[in-house]
């Protein structure tokens, strides 16, 4: 062979370089087949109904150099309709970066298609494979009900949950499939306010990037029907921690590890100095001496505490307004000053924004998750605090008459800067609240009658109108006292296989698969999946030559469950986590998977003749 003729046959091998051995460029290479929708592997029953953004998968074209591919929201595939694209797709697969909102249409409202490059050119369009994303159930209750806390089961897919409070015309945004009743207790826990909730619930999802038709994308799923949550009388007596909930329970009799922020249950409303108090709140800390605080609930007056996304209630701060909730429903808002028993700020963690990527846009969530504690040997260490209602600057003085229930007036041995409109506090604990509509001399008219009877030399105290809220006790001396429970917290690790990994692409021969073992080989870039996790707004993965020790080569970051490992010939391994926006502190990141091993084979020379 001449040496022209030998230069000629490398150069047309260096033209094949992409074709796996068993594949050849056609002429007129044919439009890809079988394009399909999936969730974790490329070979899982077919269909077209996702409750999260799916990835798609082809079967491949001999001689494709790449592939390109689009989402739009017409089958035409018109400018106007197109949702999202790519090009340069070096496998048969592809990972959608964007959250696909929810939505239905007659057959499907989503459509996409893919075609390939060749070096002669392009080839036609796939024909298009339509879907729906859909919420795959309605929320409905779980039982048996615990007092104070409304459950739910957990809808695939959703990474958040809004309740509709009907009586109190409110929704609330909520993490988990749990929500504590705190309006319906807060400065009422008489059974008029809390003997029965009706409430609604539906999914959502934060939604993640921009569609390129600028398509309105909503993340919320169907209401539920109207529920009904029943309650048995507020407890009274000393206050009592008593477990935490979630899928599993925490109590005196075992410590147990959650998965998720779980939900606190306690009872009573009486402090270790035999004192009542009518709100509370839940602290953890990390020593079982109580003196190091690393999540503080809000201060409501339910039996329960279960943090929510959307922030706390809007405790009044003043007595006036103290006065006015007990007659009506609490909105959420801006939480005023609160105290421990030694005067130090005490915020709690609802009031804490989270700060989330600008990419995400549709968010609200505050910090009220907690990172993991090590289970079995580290854990949390919790209590329930009483909290005073402490009003600001006063003016004190005593009844000069005894009264008898029913009357609207009272006669004070000193009125000086008493005045109309003011709230009193009469007689002693626990104190009758009474409001001023007139002053005349030391006879002083009441807005409504007195409920009980009281004796001359009472006192009678005007506060200055601020209130300040405080918890009753030192912490050291609840949980020395007894009153004091274990947890643990441990993030479920991301599964990313069972018998074999989520991983599928183009196979060393030229087909399309997916993993059947646990050492899988692949031709070019694999895609990897894994199921999501409950509390994971969005996931970390990475890639090393090694298992151990881990020599990180390259990391990604993504909103969905699915991504294209860009890894060069050779043995790899991958790992997930999520990454928690609402988790205490400066990092969010969870537990990682367990390494997944995946090889990519080097391309195969042909000769073309």
């Amino acid at each position: 062979m001449t040496l022209c003729a030998r230069l000629a046959v490398v150069c047309l091998a260096t033209l094949a370089v992409v074709a796996p051995a068993g594949s050849a460029p056609a002429a007129t290479a044919a439009a890809p087949k079988s394009l399909h929708g999936f969730t974790l592997r490329a070979d899982e029953a077919l269909t077209h109904t996702f409750a999260r953004t799916p990835a798609f998968a082809w079967n491949p074209v001999p001689g494709a150099v790449t592939y390109e591919f689009e989402l739009a929201t017409s089958k035409s595939f018109s400018d106007s309709g197109t949702i999202w694209s790519t090009t340069g797709l070096k496998s048969p697969a592809v990972a959608v970066p964007i959250s696909l909102p929810w939505i239905t249409g007659n057959p499907y409202s989503l459509y996409a298609h893919v075609r390939g490059v060749t070096r002669k050119g392009s080839t036609a369009w796939s024909t298009a494979f339509g879907f729906n994303m859909r919420w795959p159930d309605v929320p409905v209750p779980v039982t048996p009900a615990t007092p104070g806390l409304l459950r739910w089961t957990a809808v695939p897919g959703a990474t958040a949950y809004v309740v509709w409070l009907t009586d109190v015309h409110k929704q609330i945004v909520v993490r988990t499939n749990m929500a504590d009743e705190r309006e319906y207790y807060t400065f009422h826990q008489a059974a008029a306010f809390s003997g029965v909730v009706h409430w609604r619930v539906k999914a959502m999802r934060w939604l993640v990037g921009n569609a390129d038709n600028a398509l309105p994308a909503s993340g919320s799923g169907p209401w539920s029907p109207i529920y009904a949550s029943y309650n048995p009388p507020f407890l009274t007596g000393p206050l009592v921690a008593l477990s935490t909930l979630s899928n599993v329970v925490s109590d005196a009799s075992a410590a147990r590890a959650h998965e998720v922020m779980p939900a606190f249950t306690y009872t009573g409303d009486t402090s270790m100095w035999n004192t009542p108090a009518e709100l509370s709140r839940v602290i953890v800390f990390t020593d079982e001496d109580c003196l190091n605080p690393v999540f503080r609930g809000t201060i409501t007056g339910a039996p329960v505490y279960a943090p929510r996304a959307s922030g706390p209630l809007a405790l009044p701060s003043s007595v006036n307004g103290v006065t006015g909730a007990r007659t009506g429903f609490l909105a959420d808002g801006p939480e005023p000053e609160a105290v421990t028993f030694d005067g130090r700020a005490a915020p709690s963690n609802e009031s804490d924004v989270a700060t989330v990527p600008p990419e995400v846009t549709s968010f609200d969530g505050r910090k009220v998750d907690l990172w993991d504690s090590n289970w079995p040997s580290g854990r949390y260490y919790w209590t329930v605090m009483p909290v005073d209602v402490v009003p600001d600057l006063t003016i004190t003085t005593t009844l000069a008459v005894s009264t008898l229930p029913g009357d609207k007036t009272i006669d004070v041995v000193d009125p000086t800067g008493i005045g109309v409109g003011d709230t009193l506090q009469i007689g002693p604990a626990p104190v009758e609240n009474a409001v001023i509509v007139t002053v005349v001399g030391n006879t002083i008219t009441l807005k409504s009658g007195l409920a009980q009877a009281h004796s001359a030399g009472e006192n009678v105290v005007r506060p200055s109108g601020g209130v300040t809220y405080r918890e009753a006790e030192l912490t050291q001396d609840s949980c020395a006292s007894g009153r004091r429970l274990s947890f643990a917290k441990t993030s479920e690790p991301v599964v990313t296989g069972l018998s074999a990994p989520f991983v599928s692409g183009l196979s060393p021969n030229g087909k399309l698969v997916a993993a059947s073992n646990r050492k899988p080989q692949f031709y070019g870039p694999p895609l990897a999946a894994w199921q999501p996790l409950v509390g994971a707004d969005q996931y970390e993965v990475q890639w090393s030559p090694k298992a151990y020790p881990w020599k990180t080569a390259g990391m990604s970051r993504t909103f969905g469950t699915s991504v294209s490992l860009p890894l060069t010939p050779g043995t790899w391994f991958y790992r997930v986590r999520g990454i928690d926006f609402l988790m205490t502190g400066s990092k969010p990141q969870m537990s990682w998977s367990d390494p997944v091993r995946v090889v990519v084979t080097k391309p195969r020379f042909r000769v073309i003749h």
